[in-house]
């Protein structure tokens, strides 16, 4: 509700219409983020997947061969590999540094996305639910993948 012309609107009126641009800033910094590690996050969960499904791992950089093989060297090594690996060894720096900015994003926009399922649903239950599931999952299957 607006308040009469000339008087001005109260803290709690100031304070809602705060909430709510942080809220849109906080949907659009998770929109972009998003968008844009897109394609690393990508790349980093089909090569794990890769080396998790074929865990033969080569001893050098150098020795890859393929492309899979390659990408599997981005992924453990954060170099792509050339033909002078082992004479002229390349250095993962630029790269690191991007994986930590990716991850660092990476958190801030699962955080916003849990922050934003909250204050989009009335009913919060099926969001505790989803998320108690998505930490208990990995954690029963892991257990019960133990030997001994």
């Amino acid at each position: 509700m607006n308040p009469p012309a000339g008087t001005r609107p109260s803290f709690g009126q100031r304070l809602r219409g705060f909430g709510a641009y942080i809220g849109k800033s906080l949907r659009r910094w998770h929109l972009y983020l998003g968008v844009f590690f897109t394609p690393m996050l990508l790349f980093f969960v089909l090569s794990g997947w890769y080396q998790v499904g074929f865990p033969d791992r080569l001893k050098n950089p150098g020795d890859a061969e393929t492309f899979l093989q390659k990408m599997r060297v981005v992924h453990t090594d954060q170099i792509y590999p050339g033909d002078t690996e082992r004479s002229r060894p390349s250095s993962p720096r630029g790269f690191q540094w991007m994986v930590y900015v990716m991850s660092g994003a990476m958190v801030a926009t699962t955080l916003i996305g849990v922050w934003l399922a909250f204050r989009t649903l009335r009913r919060t239950a099926p969001v505790w639910v989803a998320l108690v599931l998505g930490l208990a999952v990995p954690i029963a299957l892991l257990a019960l993948g133990r030997k001994g």
